[in-house]
């Protein structure tokens, strides 16, 4: 049986640097986000922007939803590979973050695919439900401890054959390590479970950044 290969941050770099090339706006975000000191993290990868980058033109989603924005990489990535007829709906309760990302997002000049709404976000899907809102694909990068709410709440605005791709499922690592039991990893641990388990979907991990669950609805 074939191995996996052990990623590097030289071999990362490589990858990086012969993979689709960033747009100077993701550069400054990826910049603005080193002052902020540990709170970076919750940026997505350069590898995760490549990876939405493409599958974004690949299935052309007409509606796109995000719960998580932090100041909007992941965001901005989706907005500048959606065709020009396509939207995407932001989640995030932050206003401080939420308002650096809409400032990306209009240096971009894609603010008007955008639309951000600063909330909780249980209460903004909620509200998209009784809206009848539905989307094509959903990216999930929030809080861990409402990472199944997050989910079963986005199933039921996602179109059949729909995408859902949830982040840090793999979180360092630490999810394979029966050694670690603090409380996000168990979290992290129960959400994966419960994918593996739904019925509603079909789902793969990839080991890409800290770990994506790509879901299909069936």
């Amino acid at each position: 049986m074939g191995s996996n290969l052990k990623l590097n941050d030289q071999i990362e770099g490589y990858i990086n640097s012969h993979s689709i090339k960033l747009h100077p706006v993701q550069y400054e975000i990826i910049k603005y986000n080193e002052t902020l000191g540990e709170i970076k993290k919750m940026q997505i990868s350069i590898s995760q922007c490549h990876f939405l980058h493409f599958i974004i033109k690949i299935i052309k989603p007409k509606n796109i939803l995000e719960i998580g924005t932090f100041t909007g990489l992941s965001a901005l990535t989706m907005g500048l590979a959606m065709d020009e007829n396509s939207k995407l709906t932001a989640l995030d309760k932050n206003k401080e973050t939420s308002d650096v990302a809409i400032s990306f997002f209009k240096k971009a000049k894609i603010d008007n695919k955008i639309n951000l709404l600063i909330n909780n976000a249980i209460v903004s899907l909620k509200d998209l439900y009784n809206q009848k809102k539905k989307f094509d694909f959903i990216f999930i990068d929030a809080d861990k401890e409402n990472y199944i709410n997050y989910f079963n709440n986005a199933l039921n605005i996602l179109n059949n054959n729909g995408i859902i791709i949830i982040d840090n499922v793999l979180w360092y690592g630490d999810v394979a390590d029966q050694n670690k039991n603090d409380r996000l990893t168990l979290k992290i641990r129960e959400f994966n479970k419960f994918i593996n388990d739904d019925n509603r979907v079909e789902s793969l991990i990839l080991p890409i950044g800290d770990g994506l669950s790509v879901c299909r609805k069936i």
